[in-house]
C-alpha cells in the first residue's frame, strides 16, 4: 500500500485552551495544562491536536481577536511553555496544529492603532477603510455576523472601517501586498517553531469586493441555515461581496507554497460561504491550495439519514480531487449529543455519533468532551461570557454552553481548577468526568478509545472511497472501498430498533469497535436503538 500523508484519515482533537486544564489556579486553562494532560490526549489514539488561539489578545472574542500574532497571552503562559508543548507532542507522536486568524486583527493590534490615526500614515491602507455616503451612512449594506452594520465610524480618519465580526475585530486589507506578506511572515514564525499544521479560521473572509458593492437581499424562505437564525439580520442577505472573493484563491496558493517549504505541514480551512460545499471543493482543488477544508454543514440541527447522505454526496460530487474534513461539534455550536439528541443525550447516541463520524470519507475534527459524550451546558444569563449570546439572548444563548471546562474529576469544578472557573462546570457533567468514565468498561470514553484503535486497522475507513446506499429513515448506510476491499457501514440514528433489507452478499461482520452492533438474519439487517453494523462485502 502506498504510504498516505499523515493527515489523510487523521483524527484531530480540538483543544479550547481556556477550558482544558488550569495549572496556575486562576480559573482559566493554560498551555502548561495542555502539557500536563497530553498523555490523556495520547491515550485517545488521536493523530493531532488543534489548539484554539492562545496569542496575545484583549479577549473580546476569546482569542480570535489577536493583538500580537507572535506572542503568547500571559493568561495562557509563555513562549517557553509552547516550546515544551511542541517537544512533548513530538515525543508522544502527536502532530501539533494551531489556529491562525488571518482575515482580521484586534483593534488593539499595533497595525490598527497606527492605521486609524490618519489617512497618510504607513499603515493607512492596511485595513478596509471607506468614506461615508453623502448622508453620512456606511459605505454599503454589509452586515456583521454578530449583528448590525459591518462598518464602524472612526472620527480620527473621518472614515468607516470594515468588521465582519465584532466591532473590535477590524478586517485587514488583503488587496495590499504588504499586508499579505506580513501575514505570511507571521505564519512562518510558527512554522519555524515546529508546528505541523494550521487550522485557518474564516479563511474565505480575507478579501472583500474592492468595489464595495451591496449584498443582495435574501428571500424570507431562504434565511434559515448556515447557523444563522432569523433574529440575526445577517441571514437577510446573500453574502456575495463581503467574503469568498476570487482573489482569495491566489493568497491561498501563496500560503500553500509557504507550507510546502516545511515538509509534512498541513492546512485545514474553515469555510462559511453561500455554498460552503462548493467552496470546500474550490479551496482544496489540485495540489496547490488547502490540504483540507471543512464547513458547518454537519454542525447544524438537521439530524437525519437523508440530510447527512445528501450533504456528503454533494461534496463528493463537487470535490473531485480535494480531501474533506468533517466535524459534528466545535467551540461555536451546541454539542452534538444535545443538538442531535433532541434532549436525549444518551451514552448510546454519543457512541453512535462517534462511530458514524469516524466512518465518513475524510479526516475528522473531534472537539474536547465529545469523547465523554458531554451534553450542552445549561447556563444562566448572568454566567454568560460570549458577546454573541449576550446580544441575542434568549433566542440564541451563544457559544458558552459548549465551552465550559473539561470535567476531569467528580469534584467541585470538575477538577479543572481550585479557583472559580471562567465558566461554571455544570453538575450534569460531573458523572461524565474522565475519573468516572475511566473506571467504566462500557463508558463513552472507553468505547471511543476502542473505536479509534479499531479504526486504525481498517484502511477502507481511513482512505477509501464512499458510496451511499439509498435507505429509509432512520438508517444511514454506505460502502467504503479501498484497494479492492469493500466495507459496509450501517447506522441506526434512532432510539427505536430498525431494520434494513440488503441485496449484496455479506462476508464477515467486523466487530471490536465497542459500539452496540446489529445482526443479520437472512437478507435483513436488524439494528437495535443507536446501533451500527460493519461487514465486508462479497
Amino acid at each position: 500500500m502506498t504510504e498516505q500523508p499523515w493527515w489523510r484519515g487523521a483524527v484531530i482533537y480540538q483543544i479550547y485552551p481556556r477550558s482544558f486544564f488550569d495549572t496556575n489556579q486562576d480559573g482559566i486553562g493554560d498551555l502548561p495544562g495542555i502539557i500536563e494532560k497530553l498523555d490523556y490526549v495520547a491515550s485517545l489514539g488521536v493523530d493531532a491536536i488543534w489548539i484554539s488561539p492562545f496569542f496575545k489578545s484583549p479577549m473580546k472574542d476569546f482569542g480570535y481577536d489577536i493583538s500580537d500574532y507572535r506572542d503568547i497571552d500571559p493568561m495562557f503562559g509563555a513562549m517557553a511553555d509552547f516550546e515544551r508543548l511542541v517537544e512533548k507532542a513530538n515525543r508522544l507522536g502527536i502532530k501539533l496544529m494551531i489556529d491562525q486568524v488571518l482575515s482580521h486583527t484586534s483593534d488593539q493590534h499595533a497595525w490598527f492603532e497606527e492605521s486609524r490615526q490618519s489617512k497618510g500614515n504607513p499603515k493607512a491602507d492596511w485595513y478596509v477603510w471607506a468614506d461615508a455616503k453623502a448622508d453620512g451612512s456606511p459605505p454599503n449594506n454589509w452586515l456583521s455576523i454578530f449583528g448590525g452594520s459591518a462598518w464602524q465610524w472612526e472620527p480620527r480618519r473621518c472614515q468607516y472601517y470594515l468588521h465582519n465580526f465584532l466591532v473590535s475585530q477590524p478586517d485587514l486589507n488583503f488587496h495590499n501586498p504588504d499586508v499579505r506578506q506580513a501575514v505570511l511572515d507571521n505564519v512562518e514564525f510558527w512554522l519555524k517553531k515546529g508546528v505541523h499544521g494550521l487550522r485557518l479560521d474564516a479563511i474565505n473572509f480575507c478579501y472583500h469586493d474592492a468595489q464595495l458593492r451591496d449584498n443582495p437581499a435574501k428571500p424570507a424562505h431562504e434565511r434559515k441555515g448556515r447557523g444563522f437564525r432569523e433574529d440575526n439580520p445577517y441571514a437577510f442577505q446573500y453574502h456575495y461581496f463581503n467574503n469568498t472573493q476570487p482573489e482569495n484563491l491566489g493568497f491561498i496558493e501563496a500560503l500553500r507554497a509557504l507550507l510546502d517549504r516545511y515538509p509534512g505541514t498541513v492546512s485545514l480551512g474553515e469555510l462559511s460561504s453561500e455554498d460552503s460545499l462548493a467552496s470546500m471543493a474550490e479551496y482544496t482543488e489540485g495540489n496547490k491550495r488547502l490540504h483540507m477544508g471543512y464547513s458547518f454543514e454537519l454542525l447544524c440541527d438537521d439530524f437525519s439519514a437523508a440530510y447527512i447522505r445528501q450533504t456528503v454526496q454533494t461534496l463528493e460530487n463537487k470535490m473531485l480531487d480535494g480531501w474533506p474534513c468533517w466535524a459534528i461539534s466545535n467551540h461555536d455550536v451546541v454539542r452534538a449529543a444535545s443538538r442531535w439528541g433532541k434532549g436525549d443525550a444518551s451514552p448510546q447516541l454519543a457512541k453512535l455519533l462517534l462511530a458514524m463520524l469516524c466512518s465518513l470519507r475524510g479526516s475528522i475534527c473531534l472537539y474536547q468532551g465529545e469523547e465523554l459524550g458531554l451534553p450542552e451546558a445549561e447556563l444562566a444569563y448572568e454566567d454568560l461570557q460570549d458577546p454573541y449570546g449576550i446580544t441575542f439572548w434568549p433566542n440564541f444563548k451563544g457559544r458558552d454552553g459548549c465551552r465550559t471546562p473539561h470535567p476531569w474529576l467528580r469534584t467541585q469544578n470538575g477538577g479543572f481548577s481550585s479557583h472559580k472557573p471562567w465558566l461554571p462546570v455544570p453538575d450534569a457533567h460531573l458523572p461524565l468526568s474522565v475519573e468516572v468514565q475511566e473506571k467504566q468498561p462500557d463508558s463513552v470514553l472507553n468505547c471511543y478509545r476502542k473505536l479509534m484503535k479499531w479504526r486504525k486497522a481498517q484502511p477502507a475507513l481511513l482512505f477509501g472511497d464512499i458510496q451511499f446506499i439509498d435507505t429509509d429513515e432512520p438508517i444511514l448506510a454506505f460502502v467504503r472501498e479501498w484497494q479492492g476491499e469493500q466495507l459496509l457501514a450501517c447506522f441506526n440514528l434512532s432510539g427505536e430498533a430498525a431494520t434494513m433489507a440488503i441485496q449484496q452478499s455479506l462476508g464477515e461482520l467486523i466487530e471490536g469497535h465497542g459500539v452496540t452492533t446489529g445482526t443479520i438474519v437472512q437478507n435483513t439487517i436488524h439494528l437495535p436503538p443507536y446501533a451500527c453494523l460493519f461487514a465486508r462485502l462479497g
